[in-house]
């Protein structure tokens, strides 16, 4: 004889919590900043052969303003840094960063002064995809598990986390 047995068939009960991290996996839109040949790749996902429209990422978005997934794909060049973090800057909270590549992650076969060492020094990144191009099974593989981190995440934690960086 519990709660249950009383409530009607069409209501169901939940926390605002987890409904609200049920409606972010669902709901990332990409935005596509491709730079170099992992742009090849992250392309490809959104073909038909591995279709990402399947988790409700038809199009990438050609503006900040509408995306809150950036997927940074390939090699970012000094010059590029502070259009990097100006796009980073205009999308809406919550927001998440796919480094995609070594190049993205960490420069590289490009160790130079004219190359960032990693994207993570412009931007915070959540996700990191390794390979030089990575394949598009992997950017699909990161991409659930980004989702599987964002439905679980807690409401105060993501603003107290992106706030303090």
């Amino acid at each position: 004889m519990g709660l249950e047995e009383k409530i009607p068939d069409s209501i169901a009960l939940t926390t605002l919590e987890k409904m609200v991290g049920w409606a972010r996996k669902r709901s990332m839109w990409p935005l596509g900043f491709g730079l170099a040949c992992c742009a090849i790749e992250m392309m490809s996902t959104f073909m038909s052969h591995y279709d990402l429209a399947r988790f409700g990422m038809e199009v990438m978005r050609a503006s900040p303003r509408q995306a809150d997934l950036m997927i940074v794909s390939g090699r970012v060049s000094a010059k590029m840094g502070p259009v990097l973090k100006r796009l980073y800057d205009q999308m809406p909270n919550p927001k998440w960063v796919i480094s995609m590549g070594a190049c993205a992650s960490c420069g590289g076969v490009f160790n130079n002064y004219a190359i960032v060492q990693g994207v993570d020094r412009i931007v915070p990144v959540d996700m990191y995809i390794p390979g030089c191009p990575p394949r598009p099974e992997q950017l699909i593989e990161g991409i659930l598990k980004l989702q599987a981190k964002a439905e679980k995440e807690k409401l105060a934690d993501r603003k107290d986390a992106k706030s303090k960086k």
